[in-house]
Order: C-alpha cells, then structure tokens, then sequence
C-alpha cells in the first residue's frame, strides 16, 4: 500500500516491518530520513544484518536471492537494500521482482529505493506485487509552506528554537534544498545557546559575519558566467566540508531552472518569472544564463547532470569536486584556453 512520507514513523510505531518497503522519488534528504527511520526500526525488531547491492551492470542476481533465501551465521533476521539506478529496471528485473515475492519470509525485509518512479512505472506487475505486499512511499519536492513544516520538525529533534519568520527566511535561503536546510540548522544550533530564540536578525548577522562561500552564491557565479569565480568558491566549499550532493543538487536545480525559462521564451516569446517565483534579484542572473546558453546547451547539460547523480548516489567519487567544477564549466560554452584558473 502507498502511504505518505509524513505518516511513516506512525506505520513505522504501529507493528511490525512488512516484507518490502519502496522508496522512490528525486529529493535526497528525504529519501535519506525515511531510509534513516527503516533502518532504526529494523535493527530494533532484531534485524540486525545489513547487506546493500546496486542493480549495475554489473549486478548479479543471485547474490540477492541467495541473500533472501539464506539465513547469515551470525544474524537470525536479514535487512537488504537494494539501489536502483533507474525506475524502469528492465525485463529481467521485472520477472526477479515478481519471484522474489513469492519468497516472503517473515526474517527477511527488502527496502527498494530508486528516483522517481512515474504512474507508468507504479501500475507494472512488478512495482505492484511488492507494493501490494508492502509499503511504498514516493518523495515529492516540498512546496514552500510544506518545507518550513518540515525545518520545524527538525528544528525541534535539534532542540533549536526559532521563530516562524526565522523559519520563513531559512526556506526562503535554501530554495527547497533540505540538505542544505538541515545544514543551516545545525549551524544555527551550534552558533546560539540553549534556549535562545533565533529571531531573522540572528540569521542575517550571522550570514553577514561568515566569510566562507554558500552554495548559493556558488550558483550564482554560475549563471553569471564568471566560472574562474565559481571554481574558487567550490574550493573554498571543499575546505568546508559541504557535502558533494547539495552542491549537485543546486547545479541541477538551476539546469532545470534554465531550461524551464528558455522553454517558456521559446513558446510564448517572453519569460514571466513570476511564474517560477524566482526573486527580482535574481533575474539579472538568470536572464545573463538565457542569454548564452541555447537548448541544445542544457540538453547536454541535462545529461551529463542526470550522469552524475547517479554516480553520486551510487558509487564512491574518489574526487567529487572535479566533477562538480566540470559540470559548473558546461554553463559557459567557451573555449578552454580562453579559461585561466591562474589568473584573475
């Protein structure tokens, strides 16, 4: 049965694991909770191996139905995770699924997660029959009312009070990015005593006295242009330790940004911002981005974006940074010796 992301700790309180749980869907962080909260509940109920498999090319399917069908020496009960790097596997995953739910042991639980899987994708047999035998969650983007409910929440697990308008400006600042929202709020918590009541003016001299570099003013370097810029703000950002998949997660918020507002000068002759609340102060820097890039631009860059995040959520990136920096230089088509990362 479909149930909903915020309803998950009352299924999760209610009884027991069911066999399978599918988590689809394209926003990280909350995919990463729920994921986070199975995980609990499944140590809790005694489950207490773990053995993750990636459905690759390289991917072999016995090694899952051996896992499935097989009790570990050390384990009485098996947790699996299984990584799908698209929602349409294929015709061979299609019929594994479809066996592997007639397997069902009550010291097994399989959690599938993959991106977002499209109503074509949920009436397959396959998607089906686990979700018929189980739960399925589907992760959406949060609207912007639907994610200061959200940093409320977490603001709350931190013991971190902070007024609605401070919420306000923080769901305003991280444009729908939670990862980037819950790095926020743990600075917050780390910057202000217990007790204090972060108020907006907290937020803004704070901002106002860190020197480092924000992701955001990392992407607007990008849709500037000036990559010698951006490329020594990801730097600074590496020195930091901001994690790889915010800042790919920015990259390709903007690409779909791009694309949306060329799409709409294309078909109505004029781009109405409004229309995709983007803030006057930031349509110079779009409107510099519409100006160079063409849609066959964003096609390719589209790609390679889609490339990389399944690289990111797939597989360890020795040097997450170079990728970063090569996909922020697919927003200005120039010649590379006209780039210098030495001068200027």
């Amino acid at each position: 049965m479909q149930i909903q992301t915020y309803d998950l700790q009352r299924h999760l309180d209610a009884g027991p694991l069911p066999p399978f749980i599918l988590v689809f869907g394209d926003e990280p962080q909350q995919k990463l909770d729920i994921i986070d909260a199975v995980r609990a509940k499944a140590k809790q109920s005694g489950f207490d191996e773990r053995v993750s498999f990636t459905l690759d090319s390289d991917f072999e399917w016995a090694h899952l139905i051996d896992a499935m069908q097989s009790m570990s020496l050390f384990a009485d009960k098996q947790y699996i995770e299984l990584t799908l790097l698209s929602s349409k596997p294929g015709a061979v995953a299609a019929k594994q699924f479809l066996e592997i739910t007639k397997v069902i042991s009550p010291d097994v639980m399989l959690l599938i997660h993959g991106p977002k899987a499209g109503k074509d994708v949920q009436k397959t047999k396959w998607f089906s029959a686990l979700a018929n035998q189980g739960w399925f969650l589907h992760v959406y983007d949060l609207a912007h009312s639907q994610l200061q409910k959200w940093l409320s929440a977490r603001a709350n697990k931190l013991n971190l009070y902070i007024s609605q308008d401070a919420l306000s400006m923080v769901a305003d600042l991280c444009e729908g990015n939670l990862m980037a929202g819950r790095q926020e709020l743990e600075k917050l918590g780390l910057q202000f005593p217990p007790q204090h009541v972060i108020e907006t003016n907290d937020i803004a001299n704070t901002m106002t006295q860190q020197s480092r570099y924000s992701t955001f003013q990392f992407t607007d370097e990008v849709l500037r242009g000036d990559m010698q810029k951006a490329v020594k703000m990801l730097i600074r950002l590496e020195d930091e330790g901001i994690e790889p998949v915010i800042i790919l997660w920015s990259i390709v918020n903007e690409a779909q940004t791009i694309t949306k507002l060329l799409n709409m000068q294309s078909m109505q002759g004029h781009i109405d911002y409004k229309s995709l609340r983007i803030w006057a102060s930031k349509q110079a820097l779009y409107q510099a981005a519409v100006a160079r890039l063409t849609p066959a631009h964003m096609h390719a860059i589209n790609e390679q974006l889609s490339q990389a995040d399944i690289m990111f959520k797939s597989a360890y990136i020795a040097k997450p940074y170079v990728i970063l920096s090569h996909l922020a230089l697919l927003f200005m088509p120039t010649h590379m010796p006209d780039f210098s990362l030495v001068n200027g």
